[in-house]
């Protein structure tokens, strides 16, 4: 996979919006960036982190309760702290900060409960072209991917592809729903991983000026945003 930024970007939802930017952007010192209006009374919120962005995505109507999905924890290194330490955002999502290096974390790291490691293996060293770290980890360009298996985790039943919006409207529930890959030909590595096998969540499309977008599911329906952002490729191609 050629990416175009070395670092994943985690999405999430929530319904206590002024809560979470005092959470991540006061308490944890991450730098707000921009806002981004999405349409429909939605809007997302985009902290850095470390080179990864941080999109808290919120709506005027309150996004309903849904059974958690495999994203578990993110992980962001500190250099300003001595010992791990581990924290609880206003949604109830597990954050760790962890001492810079330690455990392979120089940038962030996300972890996923998964239903079949084996399938994990295939999705992430050959579908994505991470490079495999541990037993269950692998590193996508700095951020470091680990997985474990979960009994009480259910795979979501095989659906057809939308569009992004219905795609967005399908994950809207507070928590960790999604992680983007920045990447050169967004045509290109979907087509790739179509072909490969794995799970169509939404195919390309332009929005805007700003980037050309789709999805793809992993083994266990977890959505990945494929992005190609103008800001780091250049022009888009139209639909």
């Amino acid at each position: 996979m050629e990416l175009a930024k070395n670092c994943v970007d985690v999405g999430l939802f929530t319904n206590r919006l002024d809560e979470m930017r005092g959470f991540y952007g006061e308490r944890l010192k991450l730098p707000f960036e921009e806002m981004l209006p999405l349409g429909g009374g939605a809007r997302q919120y985009r902290y850095g982190l470390l080179g990864s962005v941080l999109k808290i995505n919120h709506s005027r109507e309150p996004a309903p309760e849904r059974p958690a999905v495999g994203y578990r924890r993110l992980i962001i290194a500190d250099r300003r702290i001595p010992i791990p330490m581990e924290l609880t955002d206003p949604e109830g999502n597990a954050v760790r900060l962890v001492p810079n290096g330690q455990g392979g974390i120089e940038q962030i790291g996300i972890e996923l409960a998964v239903t079949n490691e084996a399938d994990f293996h295939r999705f992430y060293g050959e579908g994505l072209g991470a490079e495999q770290t541990g037993e269950r980890s692998y590193r996508l360009g700095q951020t470091l991917l680990s997985f474990t298996h979960d009994p009480k985790v259910r795979r979501a039943e095989r659906s057809t592809s939308g569009d992004p919006a219905q795609v967005m409207m399908s994950m809207r529930a507070p928590g960790f729903r999604y992680m983007t890959i920045q990447v050169r030909n967004v045509d290109a590595e979907h087509a790739r991983l179509v072909g490969m096998g794995f799970w169509e969540g939404s195919a390309p499309r332009t929005l805007g000026e700003i980037a050309r977008i789709s999805f793809i599911r992993d083994p266990d329906g977890n959505f990945i945003e494929i992005s190609q952002r103008a800001s780091l490729t250049g022009a888009l191609p139209k639909d």
